[in-house]
């Protein structure tokens, strides 16, 4: 879910969707200033218990707002000074939305913190699956590996190329994670 697509070009968010077309995930485009895209957003969501998290400024709270009306979350503007959100949410909450629907609001983050084994990165993007089998070595990490019918499937265009940049990006940022 892209909040705040009124700030966006057409072209753009046709380029955001291309981005997630092969990876099986619905993408949905919102404007919580201008109430757009909710209605999907909510039959989404429906009879769900649902985490939002994404960085600090894309608007998870005001999301929250406009879906019910018993809790208001505080919001914030974005800071001038450093051009990102600042962090308006500081804890976790679970709020009903309607019946047996729930939504948690999470604190925004900019750097991945994380318990996830690099290993288990892969399983996040469904779209690699299909093509592991074409691997040579079991437990590919699909990154140095030789033979790795993921790399095969990326250069023959089957697998979006910014898909696997963040992949590769998350990836060496778990192997970075000091465990304690």
């Amino acid at each position: 879910c892209f909040n705040k697509a009124d700030l966006a070009e057409r072209a753009e968010r046709e380029r955001l969707a291309g981005i997630y077309a092969g990876c099986g995930c619905p993408v949905l485009f919102t404007s919580a200033s201008r109430r757009q895209g909710l209605d999907e957003l909510m039959g989404l969501l429906m009879n769900k218990t649902t985490v939002v998290a994404g960085p600090s400024g894309v608007g998870k709270s005001s999301l929250i707002n406009c879906l019910q009306q018993e809790r208001q979350m505080q919001t914030g503007e974005i800071s001038e000074k450093i051009g990102r959100g600042r962090h308006t949410t500081r804890h976790s909450e679970i709020i009903p939305v309607c019946g047996s629907t729930y939504i948690m609001d999470t604190p925004g983050f900019s750097t991945l913190q994380s318990d996830m084994e690099k290993e288990a990165l892969k399983d996040y993007y469904p779209e690699f699956a299909v093509y592991e089998p074409g691997c040579r070595f079991a437990g590919c990490s699909h990154i140095g590996e030789r033979d790795c019918g993921v790399k095969e499937a990326l250069a023959a265009g089957k697998i979006n190329g910014q898909r696997y940049q963040n992949y590769c990006q998350i990836y060496e940022e778990l192997k970075h994670i000091k465990r304690y």
